[in-house]
């Protein structure tokens, strides 16, 4: 059988720890930035885990991360 294609925007976008969770990157940071006070773009640098609902899907869409 050969093997199953990874999802190429979503290898881009979501990274899976060593534990097998899924990290996303938060939204609302790319443009508009001048309303937003710095604590707030501070701390949408951050990643985060994205939706126990959605870890699964994720994980098939980028089955060799």
């Amino acid at each position: 059988m050969p093997k199953q294609k990874s999802h190429s925007s979503s290898k881009k976008r979501y990274k899976v720890t060593g534990t097998g969770k899924v990290l996303r990157s938060q939204a609302f940071k790319k443009h508009i930035l001048t309303k937003k006070s710095t604590k707030r773009k501070r701390n949408l640098r951050k990643s985060i885990l994205a939706s126990p609902a959605d870890q699964s899907k994720i994980r098939q869409l980028i089955p060799y991360k």
